[in-house]
C-alpha cells in the first residue's frame, strides 16, 4: 500500500467519524475521490472503501453525486458576469465532463451490478447448500431422535423386566429363608427326638438287662430247688 492509498484510507476514516448516515458518507467519499484525488468514483470502488449499507447504497449515492455536480456546474455556467463565449465553453466542458462521468458511472454500475448479481447467485447457491446441509442434519437429528426413542423404550422394557426379576428373586429369597428356618427347626426337633429315643433306648436296655439278671437269678434258684428236691427224693428212696 503506497502513501496515497494510506492517506485516502485515513481521510475516509475521518469522514466515517464525521458522517454517520450511509448516503452522506458515500457522497462525501465520492467528492473526496473526484476533487482531491482526481479519481472517478465507481460503485464498486466506493463499496470496497466504505463497506457500509446494502449493495445498492454506493450506486444510489454515486448517482446523486453526479446529479448534484451537474446542477452546481450549471449554476456556475449561467452566472451573469461570465462572457457568452466562456459560458458556452464552460457549458461544453461541463457537458463533456458530465457525459464522460455518466458513461464511466454507467459502465461501473453495469460491472457492479454484474458483480452484485454474481454475488447474489453465489449467495443463493451457498444458501441452497446450507439448506441442503440443514435438511440432512435435520433428518439425521430425526433419525437420531427416533433411535433414541427406540433405545428409551428398550431401556424401559429392560427396566420393567429387571424389576420383575428383582421381585421374583426377592420372593425366592424369602421362600429360601423360610425353608432354611423350617429346616433348622426340623433339625432341632430331630435332634431332640434322637436324644429322647436314645434316652428311652437306654432305659429299655437297662430294664432288659435287669430282667435278664432277674431271670438268671430265678433260673438259678429254680435249679437249686430242683436239685434239693431230687436229693430229697433220692434220700427217701434209699430209706
Amino acid at each position: 500500500m503506497d502513501a496515497t492509498e494510506k492517506q485516502l484510507i485515513t481521510d475516509i476514516e475521518r469522514l466515517r467519524e464525521e458522517f454517520t448516515q450511509t448516503q452522506d458518507l458515500y457522497r462525501e467519499v465520492c467528492a473526496l475521490l473526484f476533487f482531491r484525488y482526481g479519481l472517478t468514483p465507481t460503485a464498486n470502488k466506493l463499496y470496497q472503501l466504505v463497506r457500509k449499507g446494502s449493495m445498492t447504497a454506493p450506486a444510489d449515492a454515486l448517482n446523486k453525486f453526479w446529479e448534484d455536480l451537474r446542477e452546481k456546474s450549471r449554476v456556475r455556467i449561467e452566472h451573469p458576469d461570465l462572457p457568452e463565449a466562456l459560458k458556452t465553453a464552460a457549458g461544453d466542458l461541463a457537458a463533456t465532463l458530465w457525459t464522460s462521468a455518466q458513461s464511466l458511472a454507467q459502465e461501473s454500475l453495469t460491472a457492479y451490478r454484474g458483480e452484485a448479481q454474481a454475488s447474489v447467485v453465489e449467495a443463493k447457491a451457498k444458501l441452497e447448500a446450507a439448506k441442503g446441509a440443514q435438511e440432512v442434519a435435520q433428518r439425521q437429528l430425526e433419525n437420531s431422535e427416533e433411535a433414541h426413542q427406540v433405545a428409551q423404550r428398550r431401556i424401559s422394557a429392560l427396566e420393567q423386566s429387571a424389576a420383575a426379576m428383582a421381585a421374583t428373586n426377592a420372593a425366592l429369597e424369602s421362600q429360601l429363608q423360610q425353608a432354611r428356618e423350617e429346616n433348622t427347626a426340623q433339625q432341632r426337633q430331630l435332634a431332640e427326638a434322637r436324644q429322647e429315643f436314645t434316652a428311652e433306648l437306654d432305659k429299655l436296655r437297662a430294664m432288659t438287662q435287669l430282667a435278664e439278671e432277674r431271670f438268671i437269678e430265678s433260673e438259678k434258684r429254680a435249679l437249686l430247688e430242683i436239685d434239693r428236691e431230687r436229693s430229697a427224693a433220692a434220700n427217701l428212696q434209699k430209706n
